[in-house]
């Protein structure tokens, strides 16, 4: 991974190879501070706007053609910067992505070791946003730069999973309400499955009859939200685990009784092996004794305490071998109850863990190309299906979907749209004709054509039934023309590449997948007028 351009690679190659040993390190270190001076004369005056300073990122915009990064969190722009994007051969490809993991000192391992500080990939195969010179034009050989206290700034800010729409033109989302859009488990809504028979378009005249089969349609049961759900599975683990340490109280002091016992139970029978040797003792003697004599009578009276003693401690031993058998009994049955509680404890933490995966954010694209929705959680892919798509030889545009967060409480989401485009039409020219305009206008998201993409879209029942398990803020849909694009794999989320814009950064970093599944970074050849010395 690495975007870096700033001196002739070519002249860097035939200095060092003309001036060895001492000699090229004096001329390296030259060229070095040389090359650091120009780059912050070059960086002068490119500052970034830090619009708000509180806030969430949940999606940055990066403009081609504006030069320009866009952050946004649930309530609105936050934060603005300048960019240096993929010089001509090399272009940052537009399309769909997301933060897929964060290093603040990072080193390419394309271009020979080249820093890039405050790195956020968005492709396993090398392109990230990151820190480096900003010359004022695309000069990077692919990836986003950023002014370097913004890099820092916005690198502690964000999170795993963060969108970000490269896009040609700067476009800013627009807040969007339609039945079709994914609602939380519970929420009275009208299902999507009959928004439009199979064949019919969707700026047809058929629009009243759409309102009707979305009105006509039963209603989904009500039942409680993932996160009421979370609420309760927490509460019955809670639960579970005080009655685990009510029985481990139980356990511990039945296991003190039971160790008290045996030392008792061989008092016991000791006592009674000596009542009956006195026993045995008082027989022999009264046995012996003449009957007139007072002798005789002693002997009786002796043989008869002995008698009573040995009862006694018969008595006793009886009564503690109960005891030990009880002790035994509860124990047994402490233990078992243990290891049921403990057993409950484990299924209740278990269902708080499943619970409050479906609170995580999911992902859905659905995508004309392959007529499939897909969607994943985590960053793997949970499940996927065929749908219905009317007009399917129409393009539907690409839009996302991003639920921002909750309205009426827990029970509905708020979301809004980004398009990639002005119009599901896509790019007006060939896409070869992108240039710098920093002060472009910026338009807001296509809010027709989205609505219209939704409506021609028929998702089954059960989908329906399973997203609505899952969604919460958050969660993204993406709907478009492309299919999921091949760097799409494990530990990403759904990246989407427009297929008619240029891609020259994303196509030299071809990516080579393992056996065990992720990716193995090839090497790459330096683009022209690179130099290592690229950061200063």
């Amino acid at each position: 991974m690495a975007c870096v351009d700033v001196r002739a690679w070519r002249s860097f190659k035939l200095s060092v190879a003309a001036f060895a040993g001492a000699g090229a390190v004096l001329l390296v270190g030259t060229w070095a501070t040389e090359a650091s001076a120009k780059n912050r004369r070059e960086s002068k005056g490119e500052e970034a706007t830090y619009i708000r300073p509180a806030g969430t990122p949940i999606l940055a915009v990066v403009s081609i053609n504006q030069q320009r990064i866009t952050v946004y969190d649930a309530h609105g722009r936050m934060l603005q910067s300048p960019i240096s994007s993929g010089k001509p051969g090399y272009e940052t490809p537009p399309g769909i992505f997301t933060v897929l993991e964060k290093k603040v000192e990072h080193r390419s391992n394309v271009y020979l070791d080249a820093l890039m500080p405050y790195m956020q990939r968005i492709t396993w195969s090398g392109i990230a946003l990151h820190a480096g010179i900003l010359p004022g034009h695309p000069a990077s050989g692919g990836c986003i730069r950023l002014p370097m206290g913004f890099a820092e700034h916005l690198f502690g800010r964000t999170k795993l999973g963060m969108r970000v729409l490269v896009v040609r033109d700067d476009v800013s989302p627009a807040e969007i309400v339609h039945p079709a859009l994914f609602q939380p488990q519970g929420v009275e809504a009208p299902p999507v499955t009959a928004m439009l028979a199979p064949g019919k378009g969707a700026d047809s005249s058929d629009k009243a009859g759409i309102v009707d089969a979305v009105v006509s349609d039963a209603r989904p049961e009500k039942r409680p939200s993932p996160k009421a759900i979370a609420a309760a599975k927490a509460a019955e683990a809670a639960a579970a685990g005080k009655k685990v340490e009510e029985v481990r109280h139980v356990v511990v002091k039945a296991k003190a009784d039971l160790a008290r016992l045996p030392a008792e139970l061989r008092r016991a029978q000791a006592a009674v092996a000596t009542a009956e040797a006195r026993l045995r003792q008082a027989e022999r003697e009264a046995a012996a004794a003449d009957d007139k004599d007072e002798a005789t009578e002693r002997a009786k009276g002796a043989k008869a305490a002995a008698e009573a003693a040995l009862a006694e401690a018969r008595a006793q031993l009886v009564a503690l071998e109960a005891q030990v058998q009880a002790a035994r009994g509860l124990m047994a049955r402490a233990v078992e109850e243990a290891r049921a509680a403990l057993a409950a404890k484990s299924a209740a933490l278990q269902e708080v863990k499943d619970a409050q995966a479906k609170l995580t954010p999911v992902s859905i694209m659905i995508s004309r190309s392959t007529q499939r929705l897909y969607v994943r959680q985590n960053r793997e892919p949970l499940f996927d299906t065929a749908v219905i798509i009317a007009d399917p030889d129409t393009q539907l545009g690409t839009y996302v979907f991003t639920a921002v967060g909750y309205a009426k409480g827990d029970t509905e989401l708020r979301w809004n749209v980004v398009s990639m485009y002005r119009s599901a039409k896509g790019p007006e020219d060939d896409g070869k004709g992108a240039r710098v305009v920093r002060n472009a206008e910026v338009f807001t998201a296509d809010l027709a054509g989205a609505k219209l993409a939704l409506e021609r879209v028929t998702i089954p029942k059960e989908a329906l039934e399973r997203i609505s398990e899952l969604v919460a803020p958050g969660s993204s849909l993406i709907v478009s023309d492309e299919p999921v694009s091949r760097e799409t794999a494990k530990g990403t989320d759904f990246i989407v590449v427009m297929s008619n814009e240029p891609q020259g950064g994303l196509k030299i970093r071809r990516p080579r997948y393992m056996n065990g599944g992720g990716y193995r970074q090839p090497s790459y050849r330096a683009p022209e007028g690179w130099s290592p010395f690229f950061w200063w």
